[in-house]
């Protein structure tokens, strides 16, 4: 637990399932979805059935609740923001994720209940174990397998992100104070439960981080 940020990483139930769920987290810029396709591609020509999906997002109710909490022009509440992402969290896991792995599909999402806990809990300011155990709850206490961490300085992700974007959206747009907690909460997770988290230096080659996630991945196939 950091005495910054106050993140304590309780411990959630991992449901029983035939497949497997890796989930990228870091913050925005780091190359979450690259990652991911080539995480997906490399188990594809290994025979696995691969299923990528993202949090906001990944079903038809999930897009509608992404449009509101990325692109929403005005304020949202804190609360109502975590409790936003709540919602789209219990259907997504309901009806996408969960059937996916019980069908022994590999599941790669890109954000999961992490990003709960470093954006609407650290980073708004809200207590960080009350937005663990609402995501937890929302998601019937399903964890990952795996959790890829990509760690990047938050100026060089925003160099990235000025390179790649013309408009931010309502999260990519907060201040760096904003970044630079959500980057604190993330490795704070990640020294709490390492025998999930694999982190990882966002800055390194493309080919680099592939081939260290790969070798985490290994094993579990």
């Amino acid at each position: 637990m950091s005495e910054s940020t106050g993140v304590v990483s309780a411990p959630g139930a991992r449901a029983a399932t035939s497949g497997i769920f890796i989930t990228l987290e870091g913050g925005d810029g780091s190359g979450k979805s690259t990652q991911a396709e080539l995480l997906a591609e490399w188990l594809r020509e290994r025979a696995r059935t691969v299923m990528r999906t993202r949090e906001p997002g990944g079903t038809d109710v999930g897009d509608a609740v992404r449009e509101i909490v990325l692109h929403h022009r005005g304020h949202i509440a804190p609360r109502a923001e975590a409790l936003l992402y709540a919602a789209d969290r219990a259907h997504h896991i309901a009806t996408a994720v969960r059937p996916a792995l019980e069908r022994g599909e590999v599941v790669i999402q890109d954000r999961y209940l992490d990003s709960s806990v470093a954006y609407q809990g650290v980073g708004r300011v809200l207590d960080a174990d009350e937005i663990r155990n609402l995501s937890l709850w929302a998601a019937e206490g399903l964890l990952p397998d795996v959790t890829i961490l990509l760690d990047l300085d938050e100026t060089v992700a925003r160099a990235r992100l000025d390179a790649a974007r013309t408009r931010y959206d309502r999260l990519e747009a907060e201040k760096s104070e904003f970044h630079a907690r959500v980057r604190a909460a993330y490795l704070d997770l990640a020294a709490a439960e390492p025998e999930r988290f694999l982190v990882l230096d966002a800055a390194a080659p493309v080919a680099e981080i592939a081939a260290a996630i790969r070798a985490r991945i290994e094993p579990l196939l």
